[in-house]
């Protein structure tokens, strides 16, 4: 799923929310830069766990969770194969057969 907007477009409108005058709300500074007042305040809490400032996974931590669990799922697909590759071989070993 691609962003609609640039990450450049996006740090700089946070940039400048945050920076805003006093008495100049974030719905303001939406409607200036041509966005809705709910992905301004998105990007915002983004911004925020980016920087530590509020609790929550960054992006790194999420992309990091991710590839974790993808990689454990791919390990339990080897495991039951090989799982059933030995309850195979050994019931081909067995005496009678």
């Amino acid at each position: 799923m691609s962003k609609p907007y640039p990450k450049e477009f996006r740090d700089d409108v946070v940039r400048v929310a945050r920076n805003r005058e006093p008495g100049v709300g974030l719905d303001q500074i939406a409607k200036d830069f041509g966005i809705h007042f709910t992905t301004l305040y998105s990007w915002m809490k983004k911004a925020d766990i980016e920087d530590g400032e509020r609790p929550g996974a960054s992006e790194a931590q999420s992309a990091e969770l991710r590839e974790a669990k993808r990689r454990i799922r791919t390990l339990e697909q080897e495991n039951e194969v090989l799982r059933r590759a030995a309850a195979y071989l050994s019931q081909a070993n067995l005496p009678g057969k």
